[in-house]
């Protein structure tokens, strides 16, 4: 258990690209919503969801203070209600995350403000590890530009950047990804005698 962090599912997008709610997308028999739900339920004490509107869930949740703001206003919601001093923010859309891969970025953290995997060549902000202390920062950012990108607020910050690898940080952006997704974690499956 990480005990000193909170994690703060992202799932109030609009999911424009997929045509439909991506939290309540069903992969290996559960929906992605809760699929992360379950894995961060194991590894932190507090899980929190961000979302646009409250959904039919047995999980804290909080919602952005006001629409449009997009991710950025949602982990800024969601550092401003955390009871504890590092918030773990992970996508909704994540399916293939394993609870090591979160361990190990969140050994990292020592003295940096964040930890930020990098997977071929681009940062993953929305499956990383933040200080509460950067939270002046990125409500600074979002005051200067609604809707602005969170890797955006956090320049001048002491951020970590870790190499990763594949397939832990694939994202599912469209019903093509979601298709993949499936596949793959049904042939993982059977290779592990898993139904």
């Amino acid at each position: 258990m990480i005990d000193d962090c909170t994690a703060l599912i992202l799932a109030g997008g609009a999911s424009r690209r997929m045509g439909s709610d991506k939290a309540a997308l069903r992969i290996g028999g559960q929906s992605l919503l809760q699929r992360m739900i379950d894995l961060t339920q194991a590894l932190f004490p507090t899980v929190l969801l961000s979302v646009r509107q409250p959904r039919e869930v047995q999980i804290a949740q909080v919602c952005d203070a006001q629409p449009g703001l997009g991710p950025l206003g949602g982990v800024c919601a969601g550092l401003r209600r955390a009871g504890t001093s590092w918030v773990f923010v992970v996508a909704v859309d994540m399916p293939y995350l394993k609870p090591e891969t979160i361990t190990r970025l969140a050994a990292m953290r020592g003295e940096h403000q964040a930890v930020i995997p990098v997977v071929d060549g681009h940062p993953q902000p929305l499956a990383a590890f933040y200080a509460v202390t950067v939270l002046p920062a990125l409500e600074s950012a979002l005051a200067q530009e609604a809707n602005c990108g969170l890797y955006a607020g956090l320049a001048g910050l002491d951020v970590l950047h870790t190499i990763e690898e594949l397939p832990d940080f694939i994202d599912l952006d469209t019903p093509e990804d979601v298709a993949a997704a499936r596949r793959f974690l049904a042939g993982h499956s059977q290779e592990h005698g898993v139904s």
